[in-house]
């Protein structure tokens, strides 16, 4: 047990350095994406001022269109606001804060990873990235690729990946993992309790075995993955099994962490890496946003793949030593 605990200790030391650079570039994204907004010119004729004539929202896991005239800028800076609210939040706790966390963490002193929001959203993040690496290179390798919608004008898709995330966690993880957990876990019918279970299930709910949770956990995550190519403006067919990944990550996330982590692991699979990659495209004057040989992008990916393995491994050590400890104490 000594030496698992040892081995964890010693990996907190690259671990919280990368996650303190991922958090570092997470900031900068929210003037960048502003920027890319407001200023950039990659929707060529047109601007922020574009008019839309209906807000798209995923209730239930099935598309709609509420029929609401707006300006693209007016919706984006209101998803964007709220974006940098939760990850406020996040920074702040639920219990310890980023810095005190990553601080603790350097010097050896963290025994419990769950007191900030935002340490596990970075590491579940890019644990989602690593597996979504891991997917399309084993299903290139098989002929199958991940091919993104066709979008008529890049500013409109980037304001489409940046609003998404509070529309499709809210329909599929709130919708469809809260309210049925609620349904399943409660002991009261109190609207207080109700909406606390919505914001952190496991911290209001007496949920004392996981499989259920789990089960329901997958399947919605299925029903995220097909979505991603039957609704709206679908992806190619090998984006399902990706999707479906990432559905099933966000949503365990939404149950042991809540809905503001669960939130900013889409947020950062939409907003945070589009912004930059619409950024440097504009920049570079690129046609392209997926260019693999753009410097930034391969640098990002390596230090979020890093991360990821270094968090799985954390993860899978931490677990262990808790089922060692549970054994001695039942023995």
């Amino acid at each position: 047990m000594q030496t698992i605990d040892k081995i964890i200790k010693t990996l907190f030391i690259p671990y919280s350095g990368l996650l303190s650079v991922i958090f570092g570039v997470m900031i900068l994204s929210f003037p960048i994406g502003a920027y890319v907004m407001y200023n950039s010119d990659i929707g060529k004729d047109i601007n922020y001022q574009y008019p839309m004539d209906g807000l798209g929202l995923f209730l239930g896991g099935i598309g709609y269109k509420v029929p609401i005239s707006f300006e693209m800028g007016d919706a984006f800076i209101i998803a964007w606001a709220i974006f940098l609210i939760l990850f406020s939040v996040s920074y702040f706790g639920p219990e310890d804060s980023l810095l005190k966390t990553l601080s603790n963490m350097m010097s050896n002193k963290l025994k419990d990873l769950r007191g900030n929001a935002l340490v596990n959203m970075m590491a579940w993040f890019s644990i989602l990235i690593l597996f979504s690496v891991i997917i399309e290179t084993i299903q290139q390798s098989f002929g199958v690729k991940i091919e993104s919608p066709a979008s008529s004008n890049d500013l409109i898709r980037f304001f489409q990946l940046g609003t998404s995330p509070l529309t499709e966690e809210t329909g599929f993880r709130v919708l469809l993992i809260g309210i049925p957990l609620f349904l399943m876990f409660s002991h009261s019918a109190s609207w207080k309790v109700f909406f606390k279970s919505l914001w952190r299930p496991s911290k209001y709910l007496d949920i004392s075995s996981y499989k259920r949770p789990m089960i329901l956990i997958i399947t919605i995550g299925l029903l995220f993955g097909v979505a991603h190519i039957i609704s709206g403006t679908p992806w190619s067919p090998g984006k399902v099994t990706q999707a479906t990944v990432a559905g099933i990550i966000i949503g365990w996330v939404y149950v042991r962490y809540g809905f503001a982590p669960a939130v900013l692991i889409h947020w950062a699979t939409n907003y945070f890496l589009f912004s930059y990659l619409y950024f440097i495209s504009g920049l570079s004057q690129s046609a392209t946003i997926n260019d693999s040989s753009n410097p930034f992008s391969n640098t990002l990916e390596v230090i979020l793949v890093g991360t990821g393995i270094l968090a799985i491994t954390i993860k899978i050590l931490e677990y262990t030593e808790s089922r060692k400890i549970s054994t001695r104490q039942i023995s």
